[in-house]
């Protein structure tokens, strides 16, 4: 009885009925002849009301099921389906309203279907989750009436269903061709030339039209009576590392995403990239210590053991310890290699205190400094000012944005590559400055 109880619901249609019949009894105390009519239409109700409660219970009618995938991506439209099977022999009107899970801070799900007798009925709706961590999904309720709809049935379906959030695979597959062929281009992606060419040896083969005479193998030449040339191939299985600053400066929001989440999205991306392409890639993270430590290896498997690690990296309050990770490079990372070193600085005396630091690291490795325009002084600084206040915070605004311009001159004065790049497009600049670096030979 009491799970009959508290299956049952009243429709808005119900109680606009009720609502009526009183309007109609006030105004049979002036024609009392629709008294005795207004009762009449009472049992009507009571015995449509009865007839469709039998039709609901007489048996479950009703199977449904939320499809999730195995994990969702950070920061990307995720797929969530929901089916329903109606096995009443009749057409029935369902709403349905699913339990989110909190961190999506939505309360107002519904949807409206109708699927006839014995049939099936599947939709798919998409959330966009913007923290790593573990998500969980609470009842899928459904609420079943017929065509009379003055009352509903309540089916309840997959209570408490968990799904974890881990940095955005669908971003990593997106730039997945870009490992195919280096001259492919796409939007925002510059085609890179090659200088020269890299030094490791493929094969000997015969001289065709538009190849570089200065790799003719003479020997070759003079015993097989033709010309013959050297040909190398990109050098492979060169070190490579994602060192992720988790510390507050990487705390700042931007679209919903922290900047930690762009570097985390964006060194997922680029490794894949780097194992396609045959080189060894391995992950650092660290704020005032280190956190992890990956060493690079060159196994294509290797992209899950990262995906794992960066799903447990996040930001911390506390100011991040250069000289921490100036120790871990000269100690741990014994061989030249590629550091893209994703970090964050607002003001250029936070770049001159870390300085020393990644002048000796630059000096054994190829150091790529990636830190962020602050998009949101933008529109500020080219907004037209019209007082006094607006004129200093447009003055001040210009003042961020040339400090950051400096930055970037003082790093490549060092000998330091540099990305300055906006949140949004940290994916694909960092990309062009590994196919450049690798272009150029520069390992």
């Amino acid at each position: 009885m009491i799970k009959f109880i508290k299956s049952l619901y009243f429709t808005p249609r119900f109680f606009y009925v009720l609502a009526s019949f009183s309007v109609l009894f006030l105004v049979s105390y002036w024609f009392t002849a629709l008294y005795g009519i207004i009762w009449v239409l009472i049992l009507g109700l009571v015995i449509f009301m009865l007839f469709e409660l039998s039709m609901l219970y007489s048996s479950n009618g009703l199977k449904g099921e939320r499809i999730l995938p195995e994990k969702f991506s950070n920061s990307d439209e995720n797929e969530v389906w929901i089916q329903l099977t109606n096995t009443y022999p009749f057409k029935t009107e369902i709403a349905i309203i699913d339990e989110l899970p909190v961190q999506f801070q939505k309360r107002d799900f519904f949807r409206r279907i109708s699927i006839p007798g014995k049939n099936r009925n599947t939709f798919q709706y998409t959330v966009r989750p913007v923290e790593r961590g573990e998500y969980v999904f609470g009842n899928l309720n459904c609420y079943a009436s017929t065509l009379i709809g003055l009352v509903r049935r309540r089916y309840t379906f997959n209570n408490e269903q968990m799904v974890k959030v881990y940095p955005s695979f669908i971003q990593m597959k997106k730039y997945d061709f870009l490992a195919i062929d280096n001259r492919l281009s796409y939007i925002g992606l510059k085609k890179i030339r090659r200088i020269g060419h890299t030094m490791e040896f493929e094969q000997i083969k015969e001289y065709v039209v538009g190849d570089d005479v200065r790799t003719i193998n003479w020997k070759s030449t003079a015993k097989h009576a033709q010309l013959m040339v050297n040909q190398y191939q990109d050098e492979k299985m060169q070190p490579v590392f994602s060192i992720i600053d988790t510390s507050r400066v990487m705390k700042m929001p931007f679209n919903g995403l922290k900047l930690v989440d762009f570097a985390i999205n964006s060194s997922l991306a680029f490794s894949n990239i780097a194992l396609k392409k045959g080189d060894k890639v391995g992950l650092v993270d660290f704020s005032n210590k280190i956190g992890s430590f990956l060493p690079p290896q060159s196994k294509k498997t290797y992209l899950n053991t990262i995906l794992d690690t960066l799903y447990n990296v996040d930001t911390k309050f506390l100011d991040s310890d250069f000289g921490a990770l100036q120790s871990l490079v000269k100690r741990r990372i014994t061989h030249r290699s590629l550091l893209l070193l994703y970090t964050n600085f607002e003001h250029i005396s936070s770049l001159h205190r870390q300085m020393p630091y990644l002048q000796a690291i630059a000096k054994k490795h190829v150091l790529v400094v990636i830190f962020f325009k602050n998009t949101e002084l933008k529109s500020l600084s080219e907004a037209e000012a019209t007082n006094i206040p607006e004129i200093f915070d447009k003055t001040i605004a210009q003042q961020f944005e040339f400090d950051k311009k400096v930055m970037v001159r003082e790093l490549q004065q060092r000998g330091i590559q540099t990305v300055l790049t906006a949140p949004e497009d940290l994916t694909v600049n960092t990309i062009n400055k590994y196919l450049e670096i690798k272009a150029k030979g520069l390992l």
